[in-house]
């Protein structure tokens, strides 16, 4: 079982788009074992979207999605629902 996941960070006001067989390992990848990359800049980080897929080809697909400007565009509609 893969999960494509949205990540906010409502400090810095920033998304992570990602896919793992292990969100709550990822997670804990993103805000705390992390030494360097994008996320270590901007953490503390929430989930805040997920989908579940059985197989990787369609977990990647669904990130691909998520990551144009429509998907974009979904998401901050996402955190602008939430954070109002």
């Amino acid at each position: 079982m893969f999960t494509v996941y949205v990540l906010y960070s409502p400090t810095f006001k920033k998304i992570y788009i990602g896919y793992t067989s292990d969100l709550s390992n990822r997670l804990a990848s993103h805000n705390v074992y992390s030494k360097k990359g994008y996320t270590t800049r901007y953490r503390p980080w929430e989930v805040l979207y997920t989908e579940s897929y059985i197989d990787k080809r369609a977990a990647l697909k669904r990130e691909k999605a998520l990551k144009s400007a429509r998907g974009r565009a979904f998401i901050w509609q996402l955190i602008s629902e939430k954070y109002a």
